[in-house]
C-alpha cells in the first residue's frame, strides 16, 4: 500500500472511530500516538544498530543504568522494552489503558536533561485527554487499541519512512483542519500556501551552508519543515539547518515539537518554546535565567501565518526595540506586531515571509504609519495577493508580504495572484503551476501583463502608501462589449480579431485564410467550415510539426533522465531538473503556457516519484514484483481486511494487460460487448410488452424490467397470450445466454489476472524497462500533445462564437419579430371563444399593433 492509500485508510478510519469526539481535539490523539510509536520505533533500530537483536529487548529496563544513559544520550530519552508500542501491540487482550499512562508518565522521567526543552510535556495533550476516550477503563482500553491498531503499519524504521510518516502526518493535519471550523488556522497552514512561501524563501537561502529558520507562531510545525526540505535541496548534505520555534497554545506547541522530532530531524537542531510572542520577546534568553542571558538572535530566515487581527495589549510597547523604529500596531489589530517581530530577528542578508490579512495594505492610524516607514526604510520587497477561502476557517482575503533588512532596490514588486486556483470542496487551493509562476516572477522580478508589477517608491508616495493590490495591478475581468454598427449591419470588427493576435503571429496566413474584409474595419467569415480550415492551414500544420519535435526531444530527455539514471537521481530536485529542461523545450513557443504544461509533469511527477523511492530503496527488481491486494469486508459486523487477488508493486496490471497480453484484453473485451449486446434486446424486448403484460408476475413492482425466475413459471403455464408468451420465449433464451456469458466472463477475468501476475513476474529486464517509461513518459508527454491539441480546438469554438455574434443584425431581428407578430396576428383572427375570451384576444391584437 502507498503512502497515499495509507493516509487515506488511516483517515477513513480515524474520522469513523472518533464518534463524538471534535475533530481539533481527537487530532491531538491520534497524532500523539503516532508520535509515541515512531519514538518507540526509533530506539528498537537505534538498538539494532548496536548489535541488539530482538531476543535481548525484553531486557531493556530502567535498572540497566548504563544502557539507559547510552540511549539517552544518542536518542534524547529511554522507553523501556514493556512501554514499547510493539510491546503493547504483543500484548493482545492483555492491553489495558493503563499501560499507556504509565509509558507516558515513564518518558517524562527519563528524558535526557539536555534535551528537556524537546521531549519535557510533549505528550501533556494526549494525557490528559485520554479519559474522554472513554467513561470506563474497558471503553478507554477499547478506544486505545483501536487507534493503535490503526497506525501501527505505518513504517518508521528507516529514511525512505521520514517521507511516509511525515506525508500521512501533514495528510491527517490537512484533513482535520477541514474538518476543525475556525479552529483549524491555530494549528495549521494549507501545504500549498506553505510550499509557495518555501521556495521563495528557500531560493533566496540557496547559497548557505548552513541556516536557521525560526516560525514565532509555529502551529503544527509544517510551515518550518518545508521551508527546510525546499532549503535543504539548494545547501546540499544533512543537519545544516537549525530551527526555532514558538508556539503559544500548549497542545499546539506539542504538535510543534513531534512533527520536527518525526521528519528526522536531530534534537539539537531542535530550539522551541511555549510562550507569547509579543509579550515575551524570543528568541534570546534561557527560560532559566532571563536576566543574564539576553541575546538577540539573528536568524536567515523568519516565516509566520500568525492569528488575523488578533487583539493584544501594546501597553508600554513604545520602547520595546522590536516595535521602536516603526510604531506599535493598535491594541485592535496585532498584524503589524507579528510582522515587527519577525522583522526584528532577521540577519541583515535574511528574509522573511508572512501571512496577513488584506487590510494591512490601506488600513491607516497606527497601521498607516508602520507601513509608511517600512516603505521609506527599504523593507518591503514583495506583496503576492492570495485567492479567497484559500484558509481552513477564514474565507477572508489574505496575502503573502516578503521583507529583507537590506535591499539593493527601493521598489516593490506587487502581484496578484488571486485568480489562479483550483476548487476543492469548501477551498480554494493553489495548483502547482500557480505556485511556480509566482516563484518565477518573483525570483525574477517580473511585470507581467494583469498578473504582477514592480511598482516605484515614488508611485506608492503619489499614493499615500496605500498598497491596495488593484491600484497597481489590473486583473478586473473585461466585460463583454458590442460593436453598434456591427450589431446594425453585421460583420465582424476587427478589434474584436485583435484580441487573438498571439495566434495571428503564431500563424501568419491564418486570419486571412478564415475572413475576409473589404474596408480593413469589419471582417466576414471566408470559409464555410472554420475548423477544417484551421486544421488544413499550412502555418497550423507546421507549427504541430514543430511542437511535436519538440516533445521528441524532451521525451528522448526524460528518458535519458528517468530511465538511465532511477537509481541514482536525486528524488528532491529532479522535478526542478524536469521543469526546467521542458520551460527550455518550450521556449519561444507561440500560443502554449508553459505553466499549464507544468501542471502536467507535476501532476504525474507525483507517482514518479514514488515509485523511484520504491526503486532506490529496493532495487530495480521492485519493477518485477507484486503485493496482495486487499480490501474491506464486513464479517460478523466488522470491517476486516481480506486478499481480493493480486496488485502490481509497481507496474499497473491494466499497463501490462494493454501492453503484453492485448489479445486477450480483446476476447475479454468482445465477450463484455456481446454481455451488453444480450442487456440491450431484453430491454428492447421489455419495451414490445403491452401495458396489460406489465402487471403480470414476472415484471417487477417498478414496472422496469423482467423478474427471470417468474419469466420460467409463466412459460411453463403458458398463462399469456401468444405474443406475450413469444417474447418470454425469447428472453428466457437470452438470460440463458446471459448467465453463461457472465460465467465464461468470470473465469476469463480470473485467469486474465493469474496470467498477468506471472507475466509482471517473469519479465525481462527490456520489458520492465518499456512498461516503466510507458507509465511515466509515454502518459506525460499524451497530455502535452493533448494540450496543444484542445488549445487550437478551443481557438476554433472562440472564432465560431464571434462569427455567431453578429450573424444576426438588428435589423434582422426586427423584420424576425415582426414577420412573427403578423404570423401570430393571423392566427388570432381565427380562434373563436366565449364573450370574455374575444375581448382578451382582442386587446391582445391591440398590443401586437393590430385593430
Amino acid at each position: 500500500m502507498n503512502k497515499q492509500a495509507l493516509a487515506a485508510k488511516i483517515w477513513e478510519s480515524a474520522n469513523r472511530m472518533r464518534s463524538k469526539i471534535e475533530a481539533n481535539e481527537y487530532k491531538d490523539y491520534i497524532l500523539g500516538f503516532i508520535f509515541y510509536k515512531f519514538l518507540s520505533d526509533n530506539e528498537v533500530r537505534y538498538l539494532k544498530d548496536t548489535d541488539w537483536t530482538d531476543e535481548y529487548l525484553p531486557e531493556l529496563t530502567e535498572e540497566d543504568d548504563e544502557t539507559v544513559k547510552s540511549v539517552q544520550q544518542n536518542i534524547g530519552y529511554f522507553i523501556s522494552y514493556d512501554n514499547l508500542f510493539s510491546t503493547w501491540i504483543q500484548k493482545g487482550a492483555d492491553f489495558s489503558a493503563g499501560d499507556v499512562t504509565d509509558a507516558l508518565s515513564a518518558f517524562d522521567r527519563l528524558i535526557n536533561p539536555a534535551h528537556e526543552k524537546v521531549f519535557s510535556g510533549i505528550f501533556t495533550t494526549l494525557q490528559t485527554g485520554l479519559s474522554k476516550l472513554g467513561e470506563t477503563s474497558d471503553a478507554k482500553t477499547k478506544a486505545i487499541r483501536g487507534l493503535i491498531d490503526l497506525i501501527k503499519d505505518i513504517p518508521m524504521n528507516g529514511k525512505q519512512d521520514y517521507d511516509v510518516l511525515g506525508f500521512i502526518y501533514e495528510y491527517l493535519l490537512s484533513n482535520f483542519a477541514a474538518n476543525a471550523g475556525k479552529k483549524a488556522g491555530e494549528f495549521y497552514t494549507p501545504h500549498e500556501v506553505s510550499l509557495l512561501m518555501s521556495e521563495i524563501v528557500a531560493n533566496h537561502l540557496q547559497n548557505r551552508k548552513q541556516i536557521e529558520i525560526y516560525d514565532p507562531t509555529s502551529g503544527s510545525g509544517s510551515l518550518l519543515i518545508n521551508i527546510g526540505r525546499c532549503a535543504a535541496k539548494y545547501i546540499g548534505g544533512e543537519n545544516r539547518i537549525k530551527y526555532y520555534a514558538q508556539e503559544y497554545k500548549e497542545n499546539t506547541y506539542n504538535l510543534t515539537r513531534m512533527n520536527l522530532v518525526m521528519r528526522g530531524i536531530l534534537p539539537d537542531n531542535i530550539v522551541t518554546r511555549n510562550g507569547d510572542t509579543l509579550e515575551d520577546d524570543w528568541p534570546y534568553f534561557e527560560e532559566h535565567d532571563r536576566e543574564n542571558t539576553y541575546e538577540r538572535l539573528y536568524v536567515d530566515a523568519v516565516v509566520s501565518n500568525p492569528p488575523y487581527s488578533q487583539v493584544w495589549d501594546p501597553t508600554d510597547k513604545e520602547s520595546d526595540p522590536r516595535f521602536a523604529r516603526f510604531g506599535v500596531a493598535p491594541k485592535s489589530k496585532a498584524d503589524y506586531a507579528f510582522l515587527l517581530h519577525d522583522l526584528y530577528h532577521l540577519k541583515s542578508d535574511g528574509i522573511m515571509a508572512i501571512v496577513l490579512p488584506h487590510g494591512v495594505l490601506f488600513r491607516g492610524g497606527e497601521e498607516g504609519t508602520i507601513r509608511k516607514n517600512l516603505i521609506e526604510q527599504n523593507h518591503i520587497d514583495t506583496i503576492i495577493g492570495l485567492p479567497a477561502n484559500i484558509f481552513f476557517g477564514t474565507g477572508i482575503p489574505t496575502i503573502i508580504m516578503i521583507l529583507k533588512q537590506k535591499r539593493d532596490n527601493t521598489d516593490v514588486l506587487i502581484i496578484d495572484a488571486s485568480k489562479g486556483f483550483a476548487k476543492e470542496g469548501k477551498n480554494n487551493t493553489l495548483r502547482a503551476c500557480d505556485i511556480k509562476k509566482i516563484v518565477d516572477v518573483v525570483v525574477a522580478r517580473q511585470t507581467v501583463d494583469r498578473f504582477s508589477k514592480v511598482v516605484s517608491r515614488d508611485e506608492i508616495r503619489d499614493n499615500d502608501y496605500n498598497l491596495n493590490i488593484p491600484r497597481y495591478v489590473d486583473t478586473a475581468e473585461k466585460a463583454e462589449s458590442w460593436d453598434i454598427y456591427a450589431s446594425m449591419f453585421g460583420g465582424i470588427p476587427e478589434k474584436e480579431l485583435h484580441e487573438y493576435q498571439a495566434y495571428w503571429q503564431a500563424f501568419p496566413t491564418l486570419k486571412d485564410a478564415l475572413f475576409a474584409t473589404e474596408n480593413g474595419v469589419y471582417y466576414s467569415q471566408a470559409v464555410p467550415d472554420l475548423q477544417q480550415a484551421v486544421f488544413q492551414n499550412a502555418d497550423v500544420m507546421a507549427y504541430q510539426k514543430h511542437y511535436r519535435q519538440q516533445l521528441d526531444a524532451y521525451e528522448t530527455f526524460l528518458t535519458s533522465e528517468l530511465l538511465g539514471k532511477m537509481g541514482t537521481l536525486p528524488i528532491a530536485q529532479e522535478e526542478d531538473i524536469l521543469s526546467t529542461a521542458l520551460f527550455q523545450q518550450l521556449q519561444g513557443t507561440p500560443i502554449i503556457d508553459q505553466y499549464s504544461a507544468y501542471q502536467y509533469l507535476h501532476d504525474d511527477w507525483n507517482q514518479i516519484a514514488n515509485d523511484l523511492e520504491i526503486i532506490q530503496t529496493e532495487g530495480v527488481g521492485a519493477l518485477k514484483k507484486v503485493d496482495p491486494h486487499y480490501v474491506l469486508k464486513k464479517q460478523r459486523g466488522k470491517d476486516v481486511e481480506i486478499q481480493d487477488g493480486w496488485i502490481g508493486h509497481i507496474l499497473p496490471f491494466t499497463l501490462v494487460q494493454e501492453a503484453i497480453l492485448p489479445h486477450a484484453v480483446q476476447a475479454l473485451q468482445e465477450k463484455n460487448n456481446c454481455l451488453n449486446e444480450i442487456s440491450s434486446e431484453i430491454e428492447a424486448l421489455f419495451d414490445e410488452l403491452d401495458e396489460d403484460a406489465k402487471e403480470k408476475n414476472f415484471v417487477n413492482q417498478e414496472k422496469t424490467a423482467f423478474v427471470f425466475s417468474e419469466v420460467d413459471k409463466t412459460l411453463k403455464a403458458k398463462a399469456v397470450v401468444p405474443e406475450t408468451l413469444d417474447i418470454l420465449k425469447q428472453v428466457k433464451i437470452l438470460n440463458s445466454e446471459e448467465k453463461s456469458l457472465k460465467r465464461d466472463i468470470k473465469d476469463e477475468e480470473q485467469q486474465l489476472h493469474a496470467l498477468t501476475k506471472e507475466t509482471i513476474e517473469s519479465l525481462s529486464d527490456d520489458e520492465a524497462m518499456q512498461l516503466i517509461k510507458q507509465k511515466w513518459i509515454d502518459s506525460l508527454i499524451q497530455d502535452l500533445q493533448q494540450m496543444q491539441t484542445e488549445l487550437l480546438h478551443n481557438f476554433v469554438k472562440q472564432m465560431e462564437s464571434l462569427c455567431q455574434k453578429y450573424e444576426i443584425t438588428f435589423s434582422a431581428l426586427e423584420d424576425q419579430i415582426r414577420d412573427t407578430e403578423n404570423e401570430l396576428k393571423g392566427m388570432l383572427d381565427d380562434l373563436t371563444g366565449n364573450e370574455f375570451d374575444m375581448k382578451g384576444i382582442a386587446e391582445l391584437k391591440k398590443l401586437l399593433g393590430g385593430e
